[in-house]
């Protein structure tokens, strides 16, 4: 049985990485402001810091570094989230009062270390990060991109496959006297392997050449991060749904709320067959009556469930063949 996951944990997960430099240093953050309580998660793709604080920690470390001023916790609280938030998630300083500088200690700990004004007087406030456990690595990091790396693969496998039927489709047009109108439009049929390495030898450099690129993860790359670490997070919320009663009855079809990245990935891995008259094919078969010296079933106590993707069943008439562009 696997163990239970920390809400705060589930929450954090809930946000993506950003690329953020700080003094000078490259970093991926990721953080989460509650109302009187934050994480943090700091990485420079060598290490992991986290560090955690509630309300009491809070009130305490803003008392001990701003002794001028006289304030309640939801006040300081206020403030550092309007001037740490958009430091941690890349947007910059809010403000040129705002500064914020990084020190690294020999046991391996990490201080950020914030400076700006409230009131009219100075406000501090240090973020006190400690190299962070394996398993949180795990979770909020390595997890998440081994996700999308299989999920952009079977992307890139599709596309292959896609290119190679497209060329199959233009080599039968020319076979039947079709002809380009304009020249510049022609290309080369596509060869997996000679692409493949080409796009490595030209496109590897690039990226170790440009670190901000390396470490960061783009919109594109957050919205996919978002997505899978939401879908996760709804079949472990369905999991606990599916014990007791529930088990003594047939498991119905999921919906079609439940089936939306399935359904991406099935866009990106096509059945067997993929012929753009076959969801024709299927209409046409599912109106044929069944011959009259076939025997009905007994009548069913509930319908049969309603399967997303339809099932090719046996016609008792050959197909007709469809006539194409060309005679």
């Amino acid at each position: 049985m696997n163990p239970r996951t920390d809400p705060a944990e589930e929450v954090l997960l809930q946000h993506p990485w950003h690329p953020v430099t700080i003094d000078g240093c490259q970093l991926l953050a990721k953080s989460w402001f509650g109302e009187t309580a934050y994480r943090i998660l700091l990485t420079d793709m060598q290490c992991v810091w986290e560090e955690r604080m509630d309300a009491v920690a809070i009130e305490s470390r803003a008392q001990g570094l701003n002794r001028r001023l006289r304030a309640s916790v939801r006040a300081f609280f206020s403030h550092l989230c309007e001037v740490a938030q958009p430091c941690l998630s890349g947007g910059g300083r809010t403000g040129d009062e705002a500064q914020i500088s990084v020190r690294r200690w020999e046991d391996g700990n990490i201080t950020l270390r914030l400076k700006s004004e409230l009131a009219g007087l100075p406000f501090y406030w240090e973020f006190h990060c400690s190299p962070a456990p394996v398993a949180l690595v795990c979770v909020q990091l390595v997890r998440p991109l081994l996700a999308m790396s299989r999920l952009l693969q079977r992307q890139v496998e599709h596309l292959e496959d896609l290119l190679v039927r497209k060329d199959e489709e233009i080599q039968d047009y020319r076979e039947n006297g079709a002809t380009l109108s304009r020249e510049r439009l022609q290309t080369d049929i596509f060869d997996k392997q000679p692409y493949a390495e080409d796009f490595i030898e030209k496109t590897l450099p690039l990226l170790w050449s440009e670190p901000s690129d390396a470490l960061g993860f783009n919109a594109d790359l957050q919205q996919l991060h978002a997505t899978i670490v939401t879908y996760r997070s709804a079949r472990k919320r369905k999991r606990p749904e599916e014990t007791g009663a529930e088990h003594n009855q047939l498991s119905p079809e999921p919906s079609a709320q439940t089936l939306t990245p399935v359904r991406f990935l099935q866009c990106l891995h096509p059945l067997d067959g993929d012929d753009p008259t076959r969801d024709e094919g299927n209409q046409n078969s599912s109106k044929q009556v069944e011959p009259s010296g076939a025997r009905r079933p007994a009548a069913q106590t509930k319908p049969a469930p309603i399967t997303t993707c339809p099932v090719e069943r046996p016609t008792s008439k050959p197909k007709k063949k469809k006539v194409g562009l060309f005679k």
